[in-house]
């Protein structure tokens, strides 16, 4: 399983996690990504703050990030990478995914192949 964090996606990620982690959890904070139909593609990115893993997450570490992916979610986010980017109209984790075969304007959903759900219009 390979998601990559860019620089300033860790950097992000790691100044987040320290800030909302207590003591006697910070060793296993981390953050699940996952992928869940909706979105106006077909499929929606989450992403969350979890300091246990579900009993199908795969688990692995980049850099200080403890990463933790939905199983069943891992074959359509093999090989995704992660940023963080700032703009004046837009800013926030931007998903970089090689098996996305189109993405909607808002940049939180994508389809891939013909596997997609029918997909609801952007908000």
């Amino acid at each position: 399983m390979t998601v990559t964090l860019t620089e300033k996606a860790e950097f992000r990620l790691r100044a987040f996690l320290k800030s909302s982690a207590s003591e006697e959890n910070q060793a296993k904070k981390g953050v699940r990504i996952s992928v869940k139909d909706g979105g106006c593609s077909g499929y929606e990115y989450g992403l969350e703050v979890t300091n246990k893993p579900q009993p199908n997450d795969i688990v692995s570490q980049q850099g200080n990030i403890i990463i933790y992916v939905d199983a069943e979610s891992a074959p359509l986010l093999e090989g995704v990478e992660i940023d963080f980017v700032e703009g004046v109209m837009d800013s926030g984790f931007k998903f970089s995914n090689p098996n996305a075969t189109d993405t909607c304007g808002c940049g939180k959903s994508f389809k891939a192949g013909d596997c997609s759900p029918n997909g609801v219009p952007c908000s």
